[in-house]
């Protein structure tokens, strides 16, 4: 594939690999680069990635069994069958967090549970490779608590799916990495992926590197006591075997795990905070490529990238990993997303530039908005900061994020995305490889615009006074920054 070559000429990586998966198989691999650098190990189809994240579809699956045998209700509480530790509300008298609010990372669980765990690698859900992993029981100490009333806002966090893996534990009586090998791996043939560090992973685990100005730096090993929300190993061909089962409705030439209808499900809208954003299915993320439907998800891991994209409706399906690159969490996503279009015959796609602009609407939509939460919820504060700020300038509709960072504060132009509907932008991020987002504005009748949606998280941010605008403290520490930066060059020169 020539556009792999042009995506490595662009994106340096230590080892990369793509596969795509049609006709229910791998039906192509690309390796490329190193495994591990000090001895020379190629990446191969064989090669054991860590692969983040995306051990939250493999949960989900494990949860969607139990629904299907009866054996759990996705709209009970989670307590109901949880008995290693219990969900605490936020406040008395909050609804309680159900399955499908953990599915959907609405149960209100915080990103972080300890305001220390900031400070701690991978906010302290890790242990050095070779030490005991705490039970979850011990690690909670018991009991965790939520941070928001459920079903209210949106959190990414990897405790959402822990809880699922503790429940489908106590629920099945198994632990959960053998519960995933009997009734997940080894009926679709995947007999290289786990979700612990076991004798099959650990000779053709890759290593992970950070790549700096100094070229790569293996990343310091470990392991994740949150394994069900991302510890799990697997190989390219494995995660073809994956594929191919999703987009067979559950089943591959190896076996089943789950019935079409239930993996339709999971491909459905479950969560939008707004109707004209695509919103989050069971554990996958919604969207479109060119009017294809896409469900994806990610993984990231110091040291290990890697994205998952099918296209259902195409048969398609393809997956990407590094094991060493600059910031491929930025740059990722956006190019799998360019490489599955191509396979579609979908042009590049871009901001539209026939819609007419609407100024009618600016002064309503024109203010800044709060993106709620702790300040610990950092996946939301790395993509929003504090909030957005809408504002015209030089005749441009623009947003900004109300961050410290330069490049997120100087603002992006708002696009007009839908010719029937003036509140309906797209923003391009192309120039960090994520590509386009759709920026979407909502109100109640007689009120004017109250909040603003985006569709890359499926975020929310409610519209304040302009007393409230943190934009002069924010100004203060961007200037505080860029005077750190000019002496720290200038001591480099010295």
């Amino acid at each position: 594939m020539s556009a792999v070559d042009q995506l490595l000429n662009r994106r340096p990586a230590v080892g990369f690999a793509v596969g795509v998966v049609r006709d229910g198989s791998l039906d192509l691999f690309r390796g490329h680069g190193f495994a591990d650098l000090a001895s020379g190990t190629p990446v191969t189809e064989e090669t054991v990635f860590r692969i983040g994240s995306i051990s939250k579809t493999f949960t989900a699956v494990a949860v969607m069994q139990l629904w299907e045998q009866g054996l759990v209700d996705l709209d009970a509480p989670a307590n109901r069958y949880l008995r290693a530790y219990r969900l605490i509300p936020a406040r008395p008298g909050d609804r309680p967090a159900t399955l499908r609010h953990l599915l959907t990372h609405t149960a209100g669980l915080p990103e972080v549970v300890r305001t220390s765990d900031v400070f701690r690698p991978l906010f302290g859900e890790t242990v050095r490779v070779g030490q005991p992993v705490p039970t979850l029981a011990r690690y909670y100490g018991g009991a965790l608590r939520l941070a928001a009333e459920p079903g209210t806002r949106f959190i990414y966090t990897d405790h959402d799916f822990t809880t699922l893996g503790q429940l489908v534990e106590d629920v099945s009586g198994t632990p959960l990495h053998r519960y995933l090998r009997g009734h997940v791996f080894e009926p679709l043939g995947m007999a290289d992926t786990d979700l612990v560090r076991s004798a099959r992973i650990r000779e053709r685990l890759a290593t992970g590197y950070t790549l700096g100005s100094r070229g790569p730096r293996p990343v310091r090993d470990y392991e994740l006591v949150t394994a069900a929300g991302g510890g799990a190993y697997s190989t390219m061909a494995d995660l073809g075997r994956y594929v191919a089962a999703l987009l067979g409705g559950g089943a591959n030439r190896h076996g089943t795990v789950l019935k079409p209808a239930t993996v339709a499900m999971m491909f459905e809208p479950q969560y939008r905070p707004d109707p004209r954003v695509p919103g989050i299915g069971l554990a996958f993320w919604r969207g479109s490529i060119g009017g294809h439907r896409i469900v994806e998800h990610g993984g990231i891991l110091p040291g290990f990238t890697a994205e998952l994209f099918l296209a259902p409706d195409d048969g398609l399906g393809i997956v990407t990993y590094t094991n060493g690159a600059r910031n491929p969490m930025l740059w990722l996503p956006g190019e799998t997303a360019a490489l599955l279009a191509g396979l579609l015959g979908v042009p590049d796609w871009t901001v539209r530039t026939d819609v007419p602009q609407h100024p009618e609407v600016w002064s309503d939509i024109c203010g800044w908005y709060r993106t709620p939460g702790r300040l610990t919820d950092l996946r939301a504060r790395e993509m929003t900061g504090l909030g957005v700020e809408v504002f015209v300038r030089g005749g441009q509709l623009m947003l900004r994020c109300l961050s410290p960072v330069p490049v997120a504060y100087q603002g992006f132009p708002l696009y007009p995305d839908d010719p029937a509907d003036p509140y309906v932008f797209r923003i391009d991020l192309s120039r960090f490889g994520i590509g386009t987002g759709r920026v979407v504005f909502s109100g109640a009748a007689g009120t004017g615009t109250t909040a603003v949606h985006f569709d890359l998280l499926p975020l929310s941010a409610r519209k304040q006074t302009a007393a409230t605008n943190p934009r002069r403290w924010l100004t203060g520490a961007l200037a505080a920054t860029g005077a750190a930066l000019a002496v720290r060059r200038w001591r480099a020169r010295r």
